[in-house]
């Protein structure tokens, strides 16, 4: 999203955030240290970006599951669509509040959100269920040896594609390389088959292609000591620049992409789900935003990772992706944690494994997964030699907006490899 679109919903949403959250954090009683508020009225505001089936149903079940065992606490259940939840929650952040409960992907953003003091630490407090997760999955909640977050969900991201287009252009197998992948591309748009589809109007989507490409060529560990020295003017990231830009200008993408959104009736999702295009870069939820948006591809639907790239510095299995987690208010009452311990046990979430609706975060979860191509993900991410986060979530928010604002430029057209390695080099040295 540009800082432009950002602040316009910033300021049409900033009335109702913050009266949404002003009745959130009062008259909770004393409560403290995970104890009841000995039986007086409760209300937990609990804000998600649960808005699409099956997780939506699923959690509102289990808000009935838990008022009904706690007659006096009322959850405030608010699904709110993903954008418009970053741009909601920055608003209140800057305000100083949070609500009780709240979607977070950990990384930078929940660091800044510690550092300011809006965000409990669960440490003591979730110490008995905490060690039920894989140290993958928490990773991205913990700072300083404290945790700050409950994981709900874990994946990678990797390209979904439609055996049938494959097999119409004549490829007889996923792309291992850059230039196999390259050339599945001439091949699709040789058949007459729009290669990738892409949301470009909500420019996340498209910052995947750089980030892979930058850990393909410059490798994990430069992407972290960039997170340093602030520093991605270096050759391998302009270098990365300059292979999206080969894709780019073999024009892949469907008509109109750059105003495309990724989950709407007519977005990247469901462009891919009614088989307008072959292939998506997108996390382990594309089965489901596919299939809710459009029609879904069922048996036609395969995933590949990410190929290598031709004397890259990266490991051909290292995994880019990330999960969601619910991160609790500072001043959130004993409740709201004990409502996400609720929906946080090893029942609730292997019943949303199973669903589909989630990859596992627990240990020994790996064979609650029974959709197909879900099961080839939570494999290909068991087997990665090394794991990336999203990079608009592991650095400072204002560098992962600089990232996914000029990675959209550069696919547009209006900035070249070097400009948008400067952009974020600059933005990351002024934080």
């Amino acid at each position: 999203m540009s800082l432009s679109r950002r602040s316009a919903m910033i300021l049409a949403a900033a009335t109702l955030a913050l009266a949404g959250c002003s009745g959130g954090q009062g008259d909770k009683g004393e409560a403290a240290g995970g104890a009841s508020s000995g039986g007086g009225k409760v209300t937990v505001e609990w804000w998600n970006i649960s808005t699409a089936e099956p997780l939506k149903s699923f959690w509102a079940k289990k808000v009935k599951e838990y008022q009904a065992a706690h007659p006096n606490v009322t959850i405030k259940n608010v699904p709110i669509e993903n954008e418009a939840f970053k741009a909601k929650l920055t608003t209140v952040t800057q305000s100083g509040k949070t609500p009780d409960i709240f979607t977070t992907w950990g990384g930078g953003v929940l660091k800044q959100q510690v550092d300011a003091g809006l965000v409990k630490d669960l440490s003591s407090e979730a110490a008995t269920w905490l060690a039920d997760f894989t140290p993958a999955a928490l990773s991205a909640y913990q700072f300083s040896g404290k945790t700050y977050g409950i994981p709900h969900d874990i994946g990678m991201v990797g390209f979904w594609y439609n055996k049938a287009h494959f097999a119409k252009a004549g490829i007889t197998d996923t792309p291992k390389t850059w230039t196999e992948f390259l050339d599945a591309v001439k091949k699709l748009k040789a058949a007459g088959i729009t290669p990738i589809a892409l949301g470009g109007k909500e420019k996340w989507p498209g910052h995947y292609y750089w980030a892979y490409l930058a850990m393909r060529i410059a490798g994990l560990d430069a992407l972290k000591q960039a997170a340093v020295d602030d520093d991605f003017t270096k050759p391998d990231f302009v270098t990365a620049g300059a292979k999206l830009k080969e894709l780019v200008d073999l024009q892949p993408f469907q008509k109109g992409f750059l105003g495309a959104a990724y989950g709407t009736n007519n977005g990247q999702g469901a462009i891919m789900g009614n088989g307008k295009a072959a292939m998506e870069l997108m996390g382990q939820w594309a089965p489901i935003t596919q299939k809710d948006n459009g029609k879904g591809l069922g048996d036609d639907l395969g995933f590949f990772p990410f190929p290598s790239v031709e004397g890259g510095k990266g490991q051909p299995n290292d995994a880019f992706g990330g999960g969601g987690g619910y991160a609790v208010g500072a001043n959130a009452p004993a409740e709201a944690v004990d409502f996400l311990r609720f929906i946080s046990n090893k029942d609730s979430l292997s019943e949303a494994v199973k669903m589909g609706a989630v990859l596992p975060v627990l240990k020994g979860g790996e064979s609650d997964v029974k959709d197909p191509n879900l099961s080839v993900v939570a494999q290909t991410l068991a087997s990665a030699s090394g794991f990336q986060l999203y990079l608009d979530q592991a650095y400072p928010p204002a560098v992962g907006q600089e990232v996914n604002d000029s990675v959209a430029a550069l696919i547009a057209g209006s900035k070249t490899p070097e400009q948008v390695a400067q952009a974020i080099t600059e933005t990351a040295k002024s934080e």
